[in-house]
């Protein structure tokens, strides 16, 4: 097939690695005979914040049979060309260094790209089937270097350059690539070809990570009966120092993680860091259905071009959030133990921060774009996080749904009728869809509960709920600045005071990151920024803040010095008592049978 009988074609090529560009042609077979618009996303699905992809479009040419033609900027992400009859090319380059899921990025060692970022979509013509030629760059260096993505293969083998399809413009940019000299393993779950690709320096048991990932595979799976249509899956992971995300499509998914979370082979049980890998896993597979399939209302269809705010994020990365720790222990790679352990760090989190008492979890998702997105120094007191508060929520409605329905139902009856009514549907999800699917479930218990704590900002009622499936609920100070819970804790450990803030390490001292309302710093007038120096004129660090402060007491005043800026200034501070805000949780003795119904399908 020709280039011309092909409605757009797209050509790819990561053209100068070492200037982190990529090449990128379009020729359009018809284009408008109005003057052909193009335009590129705003954001990318799944990241709930403006990014303007624009910015790092370079040079853009435009010609139609051979001759030059002008095509000029109308606003910030989109162009107009002149009119001309087809075909109507168009030659020009991406700027890509962003080490992330979410943009594009290449150098001498890999590609990366999500078609958001590098594809320019025609106007009137986003519906038509589309062709992708992906080049290797040129150079011995690349010779190795192989393809990864699930996008459909038209003439190129697997793992190879050449050909790829889509049926329209929204497949094309859900089908992100890697390219490069990765490592990889393949399984399959339910008879569908899966894979797992790793760039970056590593020295990952690779079986070990392949058999885990697949056991939470087939747990989810297990869950909805069944995967969505799909010839196969693939998992993107990148390995660098320190790096963490995912980022969610339609077969496969983008992860970035540490070295350190990687399992090695000496070893003999999962490490924190390899649990919280795994649950990276297990959150962005579990999206296949919650968001991929099962989608709010209001993203059929994304528009791409603008903010696109639903009040529905809590159910779709809060539930998902709730599942992707579940089914670690469902799946028995952690220990109930190790679950409670988790579940009591996320409570932690949520307790610790004032803003939970200013922002429902509806408002928490509708200002995804503005607010968590964009998170300050004031940020713990002022929202709250729909991916953990929304996962507190989930697993309250779970707890709540088993104890009315006597275990007959539970949160997996929910998301199992999602599927059905929903995901294989293509219907969209309204606000009051999961509220209406569970008071059919419970009765009128539902709405005062949805009424409480989904639109008000009262605490979770977890102490009781937790009791009902085994679970004692206990909250104690915290034993250092570190302390998440999760563990008793040693009594003579707990920290007298608390300073209500977080701080961080600075080469003159401590750094304040934030200042909770109402707490001893802010009421002493310390803002976040500030370099605290000195306690009753001794040095601070970041680490000896608990031993500077052990000879005092509860309403002792300390004098402070801090830099504001350049600026030294005194303050003095009224120590205040611990508060209880640090959870642990732990198993009743006999809860066996109670644990054995909720942590099991």
């Amino acid at each position: 097939m020709t280039h011309s009988e092909v409605p757009i074609h797209y050509r790819i090529t990561p053209a100068r690695p070492e200037a982190h560009l990529y090449n990128i042609r379009c020729i359009i077979a018809a284009p408008d005979a109005n003057g052909q618009r193009i335009w590129l996303p705003a954001w990318i699905p799944g990241s709930y914040m403006i990014r303007d992809f624009s910015r790092h479009l370079i040079t853009l040419t435009a010609s139609c049979n051979g001759q030059s033609i002008s095509c000029h900027k109308i606003d910030k992400q989109t162009w107009q060309c002149v009119p001309c009859v087809g075909p109507l090319q168009l030659d020009y380059e991406v700027y890509a260094w962003d080490l992330s899921v979410r943009a594009a990025h290449l150098d001498t060692t890999h590609a990366y790209y999500n078609g958001t970022s590098v594809f320019l979509a025609v106007s009137g013509q986003e519906h038509l089937p589309v062709d992708v030629e992906i080049c290797r760059p040129a150079g011995e260096r690349y010779q190795q270097w192989r393809v990864a993505t699930t996008l459909s293969r038209k003439s190129a083998q697997p793992y190879a350059f050449g050909l790829y399809t889509a049926a329209n413009y929204d497949e094309l940019i859900d089908h992100p690539v890697e390219i490069g000299d990765f490592a990889s393993s393949e399984f399959a779950v339910n008879g569908i070809p899966h894979a797992i690709v790793i760039t970056g320096r590593q020295h990952a048991d690779l079986t070990r990570l392949t058999q885990d990932v697949k056991t939470i595979c087939d747990c989810h799976v297990q869950l909805f009966g069944e995967l969505p249509a799909m010839q196969q899956y693939l998992f993107m992971l990148m390995v660098t120092d320190s790096g963490y995300g995912g980022l969610e499509h339609r077969c496969s998914t983008s992860l970035l993680c540490s070295r350190k979370s990687l399992p090695l082979a000496n070893m003999t049980s999962p490490t924190d860091d390899y649990t919280t890998l795994l649950g990276l896993f297990s959150h962005e597979y579990f999206h296949t259905w919650n968001v991929k399939q099962i989608k709010p209302i209001e993203f059929i269809p994304y528009d791409l071009t603008r903010e696109v705010p639903t009040p529905q994020l809590w159910a779709f990365e809060g539930i998902t959030s709730y599942y992707d720790d579940l089914a670690l222990v469902r799946s028995g790679i952690i220990s109930p133990d190790k679950y409670l352990e988790l579940l009591a760090k996320s409570i932690t989190r949520v307790i610790r921060e004032p803003g939970r008492f200013k922002q429902t979890l509806p408002e928490s998702s509708f200002d995804a774009w503005t607010k968590y997105y964009k998170q300050d120094e004031n940020s713990p007191n002022a929202i709250v996080s729909y991916y953990v508060k929304g996962a507190l929520f989930a697993l309250s409605l779970d707890l709540l749904i088993r104890k009315e329905s006597q275990h007959q139902h539970s949160l997996d009856t929910v998301l199992q009728q999602l599927w059905r009514d929903h995901g294989k549907s293509g219907h969209g999800v309204t606000a009051d869809t999961i509220q209406i699917i569970i008071a059919n479930l419970i009765g009128n218990v539902a709405t005062d509960f949805f009424t409480t704590y989904l639109y008000g900002t009262t605490d979770l009622p977890l102490w009781s709920l937790l009791a009902e499936v085994g679970v004692d609920f206990i909250l104690r100070p915290a034993c250092s600045d570190d302390d998440m819970g999760g563990k008793e804790g040693d009594k003579k450990d707990y920290l007298p005071f608390t300073l209500a803030g977080r701080f961080a390490a600075d080469t003159a001292g401590a750094r304040i990151i934030t200042t909770y309302d109402n707490g001893a710093l802010q009421r002493a007038g310390l803002a976040a920024g500030d370099v605290l120096i000195a306690i009753n004129g001794l040095k601070v660090n970041k680490d000896n803040i608990k031993t500077l402060l052990a000879p005092y007491r509860v309403n002792d005043t300390l004098l402070l010095h801090a830099f504001r800026r350049d600026e030294l200034m005194e303050f003095n501070l009224t120590l205040e008592p611990s508060i209880n805000d640090t959870c642990f949780l732990k198993w009743q003795d006999a809860a066996a049978e109670k644990r054995r119904l909720w942590l099991h399908h």
